[in-house]
């Protein structure tokens, strides 16, 4: 705790006892905004790491497929394949608001060709379909993945500032605060109790010249 250096007045006791209130109140609005960021933060990494290991398992599953089709295909043939979109794809970034924090919010239109998939069937194996087919759906779990991701993490650094805050409320104003008015209360008392003893003294001496 350290004292702060103001001038020990009847106003400053005042002013200090306003100061100390708010912060008081700021505190614990502070640290119930934190608490609610870490229940909210928790529920969001259970549901990043949940789609995370599902896009994972989508991705291997792709890369089987295009395993499997490239080993039945030239590469000249495979490439042709994936040159050739089915899926026309329109990306918008928002934000949404998360305890007053502002993140990224990922809107993905998808515009599908009449023809499910635009090549010839006799030249591409169902292998190239399936991965072809399951490459087009996974673009959007993978934006939604990183949607989540990057939210997640700018509400971890955003819980960081706000326990610091919290922390330098807790530990170093308000203590600082509360010290500065004991400081001034004791202060203002030893003043009067002067003050009195004075008035005390001078009745005496007045009471003593009068008789």
């Amino acid at each position: 705790m350290a004292r702060i250096n103001v001038n020990p007045t009847r106003m400053e006791l005042k002013r200090l006892k306003a100061r100390l209130k708010t912060a008081q109140r700021g505190h614990k609005l502070l640290k119930d905004k934190t608490d609610e960021m870490v229940r909210r933060f928790s529920v969001m990494v259970r549901e990043t790491m949940r789609l995370h290991d599902e896009v994972e398992a989508e991705v291997v599953q792709v890369l089987r497929q295009f395993s499997l089709a490239r080993g039945s295909m030239s590469k000249k043939e495979i490439e042709l394949v994936f040159s050739m979109p089915s899926v026309s794809l329109t990306l918008e970034c928002t934000t949404a608001n998360v305890l007053n924090l502002e993140v990224p919010k990922l809107h993905l239109e998808e515009t599908r060709s009449e023809e499910l998939y635009p090549y010839s069937f006799a030249e591409v194996t169902s292998e190239a379909d399936y991965a072809v087919a399951a490459a087009g759906k996974l673009v959007s779990r993978l934006l939604l993945l990183a949607e989540k991701e990057k939210a997640t993490a700018m509400l971890a650094e955003e819980i960081e500032r706000s326990k610091r805050r919290v922390n330098a409320l807790e530990y170093v104003m308000i203590p600082d605060l509360e010290e500065t008015i004991r400081y001034i209360s004791q202060k203002l008392e030893e003043n009067e109790r002067a003050s009195l003893t004075r008035l005390m003294k001078v009745k005496s001496m007045l009471e003593e010249r009068g008789t």
